[in-house]
C-alpha cells in the first residue's frame, strides 16, 4: 500500500513537470537558458533593450526551438532600438536583425504564412528608401501574398502597391499587365474586407482612405481610362467570359476610373457573381439592369441580393431598390409591400414611405369614380399620411393642395377628422381634412 502511494506520488509530481515544461524545450543546459529567459524577459520589462540582447541571443544561439517566444519578443526589441537609434549604420544593423529573427522562427517553427505577414510590413518601414533592396522587398511581398492569399493584413495592401511602386521605377521589370493584375488582386482583398467590416458593424472609413492611396499609386503607374478597359483588357474578357482574374480587373478598374457605364462591366460582374456570389455584387447587376430597363433579370439579382443579406440595413437597402423596381414596372402592390418591408428591416429608411406616396399620388385617374370629390380626393389624403411618416414637407404640401375643398365636405354633410375608406387598390382608412385656402 506505501509503495502503490509512492508511485501516485511520484506520477503525480511528473505529470505537473511535463505540463510546466510543454511547449518549451531548455537545450543541453536547462539551467543555464532559464536563467537567460529569465534575465532577458525582466530587461524587456523594464525596458532596457540593450541589457536583453546578450541573454536573448545566447538563447537564439544555443536553444534556437526553445519556444517562439524569443522570436517575438527579440522583434519588440530589436525595433525598439532601432525606433531610438541616430547613428543610421548601427539602425541598419538592429533593423537588419530584426529581420532576420522573423526568418530564424520559420525555420525553426514554420508557420511561413503567418509570420511573412507580420514581417512585410515590418521590412517595408524599414527597407522603403533603400534602392539597393528593392528587389528583396518586392520579392518578400509576392512570397506574403502568395501563401496568405485573401488574409493578407491590411496594412499590407497600401504597403504592396508601394513597393510595386517604387520597384518599377527603379528599373523594376513588370509591365502594365503584371501591374494591373496585382492591383486587382489587392482591390479583391480590400473588398473584401470591406464587406466583413459591413457585416460587423465596423466603420470602413480606413479601409476606403486605403483604397484611394492604392488607386493615387495605380494612376502614377499605368495611365489608364475607360478606353483602356474597353478595348485593352475587354476583348481578353471576351473571349473567354469565365476568366475570373479578368473579371476582377475589370470590375476594380471601372469602380475606380468611373467606367461602370461599359457593357464589359456588368458582364465581368456577373461573372464574378455566378462564382462568388457576394451582396454587393447581387446588388450592383440588379441596379444596373433596372437601368437598363432588363426587369427579369434585375429582379433576379435583386431576390439573390436579398439571400445574401447579412444585416437589416442591407435587407432594408434591397426592399427600397425593389419599391422603385417595381413602380417603374407599374406594380403598385408589390411596390408599397416592398417599401414597408424596407422600413421592417431597417427602421431608418423612412424615405421608403415617400416611394408608397408618389404611388397614391399616381393613384388618382386610375381609383377615381366620377361619383363623390371627396371620395376620389381620398388618395391625396392616403398620400399625405404617407409623406408626413417620410418626413417629406415638400410632398405633404402637394398632397395638401389636393384635398377635398370645404364645399365638397359640405355637400356631403361629412366633417373634418372623420374616417374615411380608401378604396380602389390603396383600401386604406385615412382622417378626412380640407384644402388649404387660397390653393
Amino acid at each position: 500500500m506505501k509503495l502503490l502511494h509512492t508511485c501516485i506520488v511520484v506520477f503525480l509530481l511528473t505529470s505537473t513537470l511535463l505540463r510546466a515544461q510543454a511547449g518549451w524545450n531548455w537545450g543541453d543546459d536547462p539551467d543555464t537558458a532559464k536563467e537567460k529567459n529569465a534575465i532577458y524577459n525582466d530587461m524587456l520589462k523594464n525596458s532596457d533593450f540593450k541589457g536583453a540582447i546578450e541573454p536573448l541571443e545566447w538563447l537564439v544561439a544555443n536553444t534556437p526551438d526553445l519556444n517562439q517566444a524569443i522570436y517575438i519578443n527579440g522583434v519588440k526589441i530589436y525595433d525598439q532600438l532601432q525606433a531610438k537609434e541616430t547613428d543610421a549604420n548601427q539602425k541598419k544593423t538592429y533593423q537588419n536583425r530584426c529581420l532576420e529573427l522573423y526568418d530564424q522562427r520559420i525555420e525553426n517553427f514554420g508557420k511561413e504564412a503567418q509570420v511573412l505577414n507580420r514581417k512585410a510590413y515590418k521590412a517595408y518601414k524599414f527597407l522603403k528608401d533603400d534602392k539597393s533592396r528593392y528587389q528583396e522587398l518586392f520579392d518578400l511581398f509576392e512570397r506574403t501574398f502568395e501563401l496568405n492569399g485573401d488574409k493578407v493584413a491590411i496594412n499590407n495592401l497600401v504597403a504592396y502597391m508601394d513597393v510595386i511602386r517604387r520597384y518599377r521605377a527603379n528599373g523594376g521589370s513588370l509591365t502594365d499587365d503584371e501591374v494591373l493584375q496585382r492591383y486587382g488582386k489587392t482591390m479583391t482583398i480590400l473588398d473584401k474586407n470591406v464587406e466583413a467590416y459591413e457585416k460587423a458593424g465596423k466603420d470602413t472609413a480606413s479601409l476606403e482612405r486605403n483604397r484611394d492611396f492604392i488607386n493615387k499609386m495605380l494612376t502614377g503607374m499605368v495611365e489608364i481610362d475607360c478606353d483602356f478597359i474597353s478595348n485593352k483588357i475587354g476583348p481578353q474578357f471576351e473571349a473567354d467570359p469565365s476568366d475570373l482574374v479578368l473579371a476582377k480587373r475589370i470590375i476594380a478598374l471601372s469602380l475606380t476610373y468611373g467606367c461602370s457605364k461599359n457593357p464589359i462591366f456588368l458582364k465581368a460582374s456577373i461573372t464574378l457573381q455566378d462564382q462568388e456570389p457576394t451582396y454587393s455584387m447581387a446588388k450592383i447587376i440588379a441596379i444596373k439592369n433596372d437601368a437598363a430597363k432588363n426587369y427579369g433579370e434585375a429582379n433576379k439579382y435583386y431576390q439573390e441580393a436579398l439571400e445574401l443579406a447579412a444585416t437589416g440595413k442591407q435587407k432594408g437597402d434591397i426592399h427600397y431598390g425593389l419599391a422603385n423596381h417595381y413602380r417603374a414596372r407599374g406594380m403598385k402592390s408589390r411596390a408599397r409591400s416592398s417599401a414597408f418591408l424596407a422600413v421592417k428591416n431597417d427602421p431608418s429608411r423612412k424615405e421608403a414611405y415617400k416611394i408608397v406616396g408618389n404611388l397614391y399620388m399616381e393613384s388618382y385617374k386610375e381609383c377615381r369614380q366620377g361619383i363623390s370629390k371627396v371620395d376620389d380626393r381620398a388618395v391625396f389624403l392616403a398620400a399625405y399620411k404617407m409623406y408626413a411618416r417620410a418626413g417629406d414637407r415638400r410632398g405633404m404640401s402637394n398632397a395638401e393642395k389636393q384635398f377635398p375643398s370645404m364645399e365638397d365636405i359640405f355637400e356631403l354633410s361629412l366633417k373634418e377628422g372623420a374616417s374615411l375608406k380608401v378604396g380602389c387598390w390603396i383600401n386604406e382608412t385615412v382622417i378626412l381634412k380640407r384644402r388649404p385656402e387660397g390653393t
